[in-house]
């Protein structure tokens, strides 16, 4: 692959989507005249400030950072980061996210939640409740709103049947919640949507709602409370904060019942963004590596052209290439199955969950490990904050946590195997670009679902990393050749 491919995410997205994307191109000329530069600055400054109160002791919860922050922030608003996806366009929201990813995953998540949220409102909610609050999230200039996905609970996100307390009251034909949400990204977003127990509702996932959550009460006033901010090791350009309900203003989402659904939606949607986002950050550990190298003489010789040198360089140009490839399935079967609604799914929309599982496990680990290797090939410049590429690692551990660590992909996966048949689906997916490999893999998931259920978690990992091996070489074959 040639360097000027390597080295811009626009270049890399053209060269491997065989097509021009001029609006990509016109916000990769902001990101270098002016983003890294913002984005190196809020890195460094850490965490964002929150002012809870004015000067007369009114409650505000304003979260304070440099302008040239919202500056940043807005401008991939306005270039298309959610109104695309609402346009006919909905691929084309997830390629902003991976420019923006590439210069700055953190930044990725405002988007990443906003679009989720706008995802769920516009399938579930009442059209009163949709024509309120999806417009304003789909403004293409400044005013745009900002949504936020909140589930998690300080006694943990994987369980939410166990774990979430955050209780539903019915008030007239909208609802009050009363809760305490733990690890709130995007805190002080305009609209959120909110797990929550419907008062009386059976224990377990089963019991769960997902509710719409504005910022401001019908009265003007606040309608919730940014307890406080966390101090996080990176994606330090989203405020992520602890979130207090109180009788807080709520309008329900779809059918009572049907809540988990919903949550899995919002989930398997910000899954697909973070593939995106990992691998983009997967680009641009590689850029930082090659540049270093092209730079660096040692032995009478350039870095790069050092045999054992250039042949990692070509591995993982190679490893790229696969998780884009994998990534990029995962947002094209997203963009086929986002509409349908819960809980009458295809057999399409379970395959998109067990690609979009199999995605998040394989491309998160790969911009960890990618991100450690462009370290070391920096050397101990790599360990030094002024330069960035230490912010790779941090930022990229990040990625891999969230949305669900890898070992919630792995069981997530295998229920969906289990339950649906997705391998079946899968298989035959892939059989077209690999039927040699697809056969005797599938044969070893049927006789990997016999096992009891404590075998079955105890080994799932190998047979888990082996399917997502698999798929990525497949669809390297469908998209590359």
């Amino acid at each position: 692959m040639r360097a000027d491919v390597l080295l811009s995410p626009t270049n890399f997205l053209e060269h491997g989507l065989k097509t021009e994307l001029p609006y990509l191109r016109e916000l990769e000329t902001f990101w270098e005249a002016e983003g890294r530069t913002i984005s190196t600055a809020v890195d460094q400054a850490g965490t964002p400030w929150l002012k809870q109160f004015d000067r007369f002791g009114q409650r505000i919860d304003q979260i304070d950072y440099p302008p040239d922050y919202w500056r940043l922030l807005r401008r991939g608003y306005t270039a298309g980061a959610i109104w695309r996806g609402y346009e006919n366009k909905f691929a084309e929201s997830f390629l902003i996210g991976y420019l923006t990813s590439y210069y700055d995953p953190g930044l990725y998540c405002p988007y990443t939640v906003s679009f989720s949220t706008a995802a769920v409102i516009d399938k579930y909610a009442a059209p009163d409740i949709r024509e309120r609050f999806l417009p304003p999230m789909l403004r293409h200039d400044d005013t745009v709103w900002q949504g936020a996905t909140w589930m998690t609970e300080a006694r943990g996100g994987s369980d939410l049947g166990a774990t979430v307390e955050t209780v539903a009251r019915p008030n007239g034909e909208a609802w009050t919640l009363t809760g305490d949400k733990y690890f709130c990204s995007n805190a002080g977003a305009e609209v959120a949507v909110v797990a929550a127990r419907s008062e009386g509702a059976p224990a377990g996932v089963r019991g769960l709602g997902l509710f719409v959550v504005p910022r401001l009460r019908a009265d003007g006033s606040l309608n919730y409370h940014v307890r406080r901010l966390k101090d996080k090791i990176a994606t330090r350009s989203v405020p992520t904060g602890e979130i207090e309900l109180r009788d807080s203003e709520a309008y329900l989402l779809g059918e009572p019942g049907q809540g988990i659904y919903h949550i899995m939606e919002v989930l398997n949607l910000s899954r697909v963004c973070n593939n995106m986002g990992s691998v983009a950050l997967m680009q641009r550990a590689l850029a930082e590596a090659l540049i270093f190298a092209q730079g660096r003489e040692i032995f009478g010789k350039k870095l790069a052209d050092q045999p054992l040198m250039r042949k990692q360089i070509e591995d993982r140009v190679e490893a790229l290439r696969i998780a884009f490839c994998l990534a990029w399935e995962s947002a094209c079967m997203a963009a086929e199955v986002w509409r349908e609604p819960a809980p009458q799914y295809s057999n399409r929309f379970h395959l998109f969950r067990l690609i979009t599982h199999l995605a998040k496990y394989w491309t998160a680990e790969q911009a960890v490990q990618t991100a450690k290797w462009a370290m070391e090939v920096n050397g101990g410049m790599g360990t030094l904050a002024e330069f960035g590429v230490e912010r790779l690692l941090r930022e990229a551990m990040i990625l891999n946590i969230w949305e669900g660590p890898p070992h919630r992909q792995i069981l997530d996966g295998i229920e969906v195997m289990e339950r649906k048949g997705a391998h079946k689906l899968l298989f035959d997916h892939l059989a077209p670009y690999d039927e040699d490999e697809c056969e005797p893999l599938q044969s070893r998931v049927d006789l990997f679902l016999t096992l009891g259920q404590e075998e079955k978690e105890t080994f799932a990992e190998e047979l888990f990393r082996d399917v997502a091996a698999l798929a990525g070489k497949a669809l390297k074959q469908k998209y590359v050749g």
